[in-house]
Formats: structure tokens, sequence, C-alpha cells
């Protein structure tokens, strides 16, 4: 069966889910979380969109983006998969797939929804019990 084209309109922020393969691990040193950053960050200021707020959990990633063009979230995506899953493989000694299917996402449909994402982001560590103590600061990648 055929992919249902997804959605995407420049200048509309997105939510954006990504999850390991069999909810298995992405990442496994605090070095893996530094370079995923890292790419991100070069990724996305070479292929024109915005990083707002980000999460990276131990098997899952959110990421809240808005892409100045269409077509800029699908592009990144795929860059930092290709790259991320390459470094992994290569330092661990591993092959195949790291990510489960392809991202999700989901267009923001307003300020409401935008600080719902946000918040979602925010709290994500201590819903699945990952973090005592406050809630660690939505991080922004710019």
């Amino acid at each position: 069966m055929a992919r249902k084209p997804r959605i995407d309109l420049a200048g509309v922020a997105q939510h954006v889910i990504q999850r390991g393969n069999d909810r298995q691990p992405c990442f496994f040193r605090a070095i893996d979380y530094q370079r995923y950053v890292q790419d991100l960050r070069e990724i996305t200021l070479a292929r024109d969109c915005n990083v707002h707020a980000y999460v990276l959990m131990t098997n899952h990633v959110h990421l809240l983006m808005t892409p100045t063009r269409v077509g800029a979230i699908s592009s990144v995506m795929q860059a930092l998969g290709r790259r991320y899953v390459r470094y992994i493989n290569d330092t661990y000694g591993r092959t195949g797939t790291l990510w489960e299917r392809r991202y999700k996402s989901h267009l923001v449909a307003n300020d409401e929804h935008l600080l719902r994402c946000y918040r979602y982001i925010e709290l994500n560590p201590r819903a699945h019990g990952r973090h005592r103590g406050p809630v660690p600061l939505v991080q922004p990648c710019r």
C-alpha cells in the first residue's frame, strides 16, 4: 500500500517524533546525545529548518520544528537519520536500521497547540520516569 503524503507547509510548526526500532535504545552514552544534537544543528542550518525545542529520550526523540520551505523537515530527517545511524553503527559495530518506520509529524494548529507541544516536550522525561527533581528547561536548538 502506498504511503499517505505528508502535509508540509512552509512556516507552520510541526511536532516530530522518531522512535527507536522495536522501542530499543537510540542513545547509548552521553557522547551519542551530543553527536545527535550537533548533527541536528548542522543539518537544520543547512536545510532551512528552525528547531524550537527538543528532547532526546533513550529510545525516542521529540522535535518541535518550523520549516522555512516545503520539504525542509523531510530533508532534515532523512539527512539526520543517515548521518546518525552511520555514526551509531560504526561506533558500536552494529548493522541495520536504528529507527522504527518513518518519523511521525503533526502540524501545530495554533498558539495554544504550540504551547501544549512545548509543555509535552518539556515534561516528557518526567512522564517516562527518567528525571527526578525540577523538570529541565525546554532545549532550544539555536
